[in-house]
Protein backbone atom coordinates (compact mmCIF):
# COMPACT_ATOMS: atom_id res chain seq x y z
CA UNK A 1 0.00 0.00 0.00
CA UNK A 2 2.69 2.76 0.86
CA UNK A 3 5.33 1.02 -1.73
CA UNK A 4 5.49 3.93 -5.27
CA UNK A 5 4.22 2.58 -8.20
CA UNK A 6 6.89 2.65 -10.83
CA UNK A 7 5.69 3.21 -14.52
CA UNK A 8 7.10 0.32 -16.84
CA UNK A 9 9.03 1.40 -19.92
CA UNK A 10 7.87 -0.05 -23.44
CA UNK A 11 11.37 -2.42 -24.67
CA UNK A 12 12.16 -1.62 -28.41
CA UNK A 13 11.36 -4.73 -30.11
CA UNK A 14 14.07 -3.58 -33.26
CA UNK A 15 17.20 -1.78 -32.99
CA UNK A 16 16.93 1.44 -33.83
CA UNK A 17 18.72 2.63 -37.07
CA UNK A 18 20.25 6.06 -37.09
CA UNK A 19 18.32 8.39 -39.49
CA UNK A 20 21.07 10.64 -41.91
CA UNK A 21 20.51 13.76 -42.45
CA UNK A 22 21.96 15.35 -45.75
CA UNK A 23 22.71 19.12 -46.21
CA UNK A 24 20.61 19.49 -48.85
CA UNK A 25 17.67 18.34 -46.80
CA UNK A 26 17.91 21.36 -44.60
CA UNK A 27 16.84 24.69 -45.31
CA UNK A 28 17.60 27.67 -43.27
CA UNK A 29 15.60 30.88 -43.55
CA UNK A 30 16.80 33.87 -41.66
CA UNK A 31 14.42 36.88 -40.44
CA UNK A 32 15.29 40.16 -40.71
CA UNK A 33 15.37 42.23 -37.57
CA UNK A 34 12.28 44.84 -37.84
CA UNK A 35 14.59 48.87 -38.29
CA UNK A 36 13.54 50.98 -35.37
CA UNK A 37 12.74 54.63 -36.93
CA UNK A 38 14.85 56.98 -35.01
CA UNK A 39 13.50 58.44 -32.18
CA UNK A 40 11.54 61.85 -32.00
CA UNK A 41 13.81 64.29 -30.76
CA UNK A 42 12.17 65.52 -26.89
CA UNK A 43 11.61 68.85 -26.38
CA UNK A 44 13.70 70.15 -23.34
CA UNK A 45 12.11 71.36 -19.69
CA UNK A 46 13.00 75.02 -19.23
CA UNK A 47 12.62 75.87 -16.05
CA UNK A 48 12.36 79.56 -15.41
CA UNK A 49 14.20 80.78 -11.98
CA UNK A 50 11.19 81.03 -10.12
CA UNK A 51 9.68 77.71 -11.15
CA UNK A 52 13.03 76.38 -9.81
CA UNK A 53 12.35 79.07 -6.41
CA UNK A 54 9.05 77.44 -6.34
CA UNK A 55 10.59 73.81 -6.70
CA UNK A 56 12.83 74.04 -4.02
CA UNK A 57 10.44 75.78 -1.80
CA UNK A 58 8.21 72.76 -2.53
CA UNK A 59 10.99 70.54 -1.29
CA UNK A 60 12.34 72.06 1.87
CA UNK A 61 8.19 72.35 2.97
CA UNK A 62 8.02 68.66 2.51
CA UNK A 63 11.40 68.48 4.79
CA UNK A 64 10.13 70.18 6.86
CA UNK A 65 6.28 68.47 7.27
CA UNK A 66 7.62 64.85 7.55
CA UNK A 67 10.57 66.38 10.33
CA UNK A 68 7.67 67.53 12.05
CA UNK A 69 5.70 64.33 12.04
CA UNK A 70 8.73 62.51 12.96
CA UNK A 71 9.33 64.95 16.25
CA UNK A 72 5.48 64.46 16.71
CA UNK A 73 5.90 60.93 17.11
CA UNK A 74 9.25 60.79 19.20
CA UNK A 75 7.25 63.11 21.86
CA UNK A 76 4.31 61.05 21.96
CA UNK A 77 6.35 57.84 22.66
CA UNK A 78 8.16 60.18 25.12
CA UNK A 79 5.08 61.22 27.02
CA UNK A 80 3.75 57.86 27.25
CA UNK A 81 6.80 56.46 28.67
CA UNK A 82 7.19 59.08 31.53
CA UNK A 83 3.14 58.52 31.74
CA UNK A 84 3.92 54.58 32.51
CA UNK A 85 6.55 55.44 34.43
CA UNK A 86 4.47 57.56 36.99
CA UNK A 87 1.97 54.92 36.98
CA UNK A 88 4.75 52.23 38.21
CA UNK A 89 6.03 55.12 41.02
CA UNK A 90 2.69 55.40 41.97
CA UNK A 91 1.82 51.74 42.06
CA UNK A 92 4.95 50.80 43.81
CA UNK A 93 4.81 52.95 46.73
CA UNK A 94 0.94 52.11 47.15
CA UNK A 95 1.74 48.12 47.50
CA UNK A 96 5.14 49.46 49.73
CA UNK A 97 2.81 51.44 52.36
CA UNK A 98 0.23 48.79 51.86
CA UNK A 99 2.90 46.23 53.09
CA UNK A 100 3.84 48.36 56.26
CA UNK A 101 0.14 48.72 57.50
CA UNK A 102 -0.11 45.18 58.04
Amino acid sequence: MFRPKYPTTPVPTAPASPTVVTSNDVHRTYETAPVSLPAAPRRTVQLTPGAVAAVVGGGAAVALIIAAVLVALLLAVAVTAVSVTMCAVVLRSLLNSQHKRY
